[in-house]
């Protein structure tokens, strides 16, 4: 069947990695999406292992219109009893991208009434609408005339893990977290560091990429665990495969000036269960000493400069990341997301690759340093010259570990 996963913009071709690796065919990148070819049980492991989508779609049909009646009459066409009963309670998102269709809000009213109309034409009853906790999500599409009506396998988005009981203000979102660590090349290969944690966002995502942990598993629920043709037994012994899982070797280390911010990142950590591979702690970039830094990766999500008090003080801490990255930090790869441009510039190094992220509204960039003693010139060189004595490095294989996360527990109750 056709499927759709939908991301945040920079994250396209990540995600359609991500696809690939779980064994979709068909993979397209579309905007802000990836559209694809797979089964149930795909459908159901999408969910569970995706880092950077923010939902799954399963598209039900697609058509052409020209208004909200046309959208209504095809709607009441879908055959709605392979995914609900009358009792089934379920909710409309829709997304308007047309000039024949001028309100989203009276597409949802029509596809609202095709769905209750189905239903009473059937069984003379209407199933009811629930916005904050419906049984059934469908999603409404429209793109100049082309409507595709779909449902929403994930229902909550898949950013949100489960895994996040404390928060420090405007907090990464996951999703974008594991995706700039995804593109930072992290597979668990080294030490990590992130000097500017906050509430742990970073260390948490790369402390599951580097165990090939799927983020989905401290979530309670899924919307397709509700659909009537939900398969429980299929969804448990994908659930509990934990043979993808691998051992990481290294340590992640996190640290914050801020003694809140310390507090809600080490509350995060124990609720993910990753104690055992992140350390937090409290103290200033300029007082960190004694880091073994060479090979690490450093990724860094600093603050952007809109609640500093003025302009100079986020250029000062700018500097101060730089000098932090120069001097502490030789050796390792770093990487860091802001918006404020004028700010990096304060880093006073060299970015050897600049990217392009969405950071909720905020259009930032993502930008990498690559750390060294000396001049630049000898580090390429050195660098050229070790690259063509060393031999390629072939994949060793490794068993897969144990997850400290318990068994989901199957439920007894049967789906109408």
């Amino acid at each position: 069947m056709i499927l759709l996963a939908k991301t945040f913009k920079g994250l396209e071709e990540v995600l359609a990695d991500e696809l690939r690796e779980l064994g979709a065919t068909d993979v397209k990148v579309q905007r802000r999406a990836v559209r694809f070819q797979g089964d149930r049980a795909l459908l159901y492991r999408a969910n569970l292992n995706l880092r950077t989508a923010s939902r799954v779609l399963m598209p039900v049909l697609t058509f052409e219109a020209t208004d909200a009646d046309e959208v209504y009459e095809q709607a009441k066409q879908v055959d709605w009893s392979q995914w609900m009963t009358v009792r089934t309670t379920f909710t409309i998102d829709s997304t308007v991208y047309s000039e024949q269709f001028r309100h989203s809000k009276y597409v949802t009213y029509r596809v609202k009434d095709a769905i209750a109309d189905y239903w009473t034409e059937r069984e003379g009853k209407r199933p009811n609408v629930n916005l904050t906790d419906p049984d059934l999500y469908v999603n409404v599409h429209i793109a100049d005339r082309q409507v595709t009506l779909s449902l929403d396998s994930s229902g909550e988005s898949l950013h949100k893990r489960g895994y996040r009981v404390a928060q420090t203000e405007a907090p990464l979102n996951e999703a974008l977290a594991a995706g700039m660590l995804l593109l930072a090349g992290w597979r668990g290969q080294s030490d990590f560091y992130d000097f500017m944690c906050g509430s742990g966002t970073l260390l948490i995502e790369a402390a599951l990429i580097a165990q090939n942990i799927g983020p989905g598993i401290f979530r309670k629920s899924f919307a397709f665990e509700k659909w009537r043709d939900f398969d429980r037994d299929l969804f448990e012994e994908i659930y509990n495969d934990d043979s993808r899982e691998r051992p990481f070797n290294h340590h992640i280390y996190g640290s914050d000036a801020g003694y809140y911010a310390v507090q809600q990142a080490l509350k995060n950590v124990r609720e993910a269960g990753m104690q055992r591979f992140i350390d937090v702690r409290q103290i200033r970039m300029q007082e960190l000493r004694d880091l073994h830094t060479e090979g690490a990766l450093v990724v860094v999500n600093p603050p952007y400069g809109e609640r500093l008090s003025r302009d100079k003080d986020v250029l000062r801490l700018y500097e101060d990341i730089g000098k932090c990255l120069k001097f502490q930090f030789t050796g390792a790869t770093a990487w860091v997301l802001s918006s404020n441009e004028e700010a990096l510039k304060c880093i006073g190094l060299k970015p050897s690759q600049r990217l392009h992220l969405l950071n909720g509204e905020l259009d930032c960039r993502f930008n990498k340093y690559e750390l060294f003693s000396g001049t630049r010139n000898e580090f390429v060189a050195n660098r050229k010259q070790h690259e063509a004595k060393s031999p390629r490095p072939q994949d060793k294989q490794r068993q897969p570990s144990r997850h400290p996360k318990q068994k989901r527990p199957k439920q007894t109750k049967k789906n109408d």
